[in-house]
């Protein structure tokens, strides 16, 4: 089984809990870490921008990402949001395994 740490930015706690707890809910995710908010700096429409955003990891499956991807794009405040999938190449089994066993396949 593939797993993946997918990424994004939220402007908000309010959103950022939102979505978390929807992807947690509906099994798309077996875990969303809320961070610290930080400060991007950022391109966007010929324009250089600054905003806070609150990060949020998420652990899932391959299986279950194009759904996972399709609920961030939903829910999600902004137009373009972040959406970045990385594999996760090794990790603890039983971690892992938890991460399967909490997502749907």
């Amino acid at each position: 089984m593939d797993f993946l740490l997918i990424l994004t930015n939220c402007p908000d706690e309010t959103s950022a809990t939102q979505i978390a707890r929807q992807l947690v809910e509906s099994r798309l995710a077996a875990c969303v870490n809320i961070l610290p908010r930080v400060q991007s700096i950022y391109h966007w429409q010929g324009n250089i921008e600054s905003a806070a955003e609150i990060p949020l990891l998420i652990k899932s499956t391959a299986a279950a990402y194009p759904a996972l991807e399709q609920a961030i794009a939903t829910l999600h405040p902004y137009d373009t949001p972040e959406i970045i999938a990385i594999p996760i190449c090794q990790g603890l089994p039983a971690y892992l395994n938890w991460i399967a066993a909490e997502t749907v396949q």
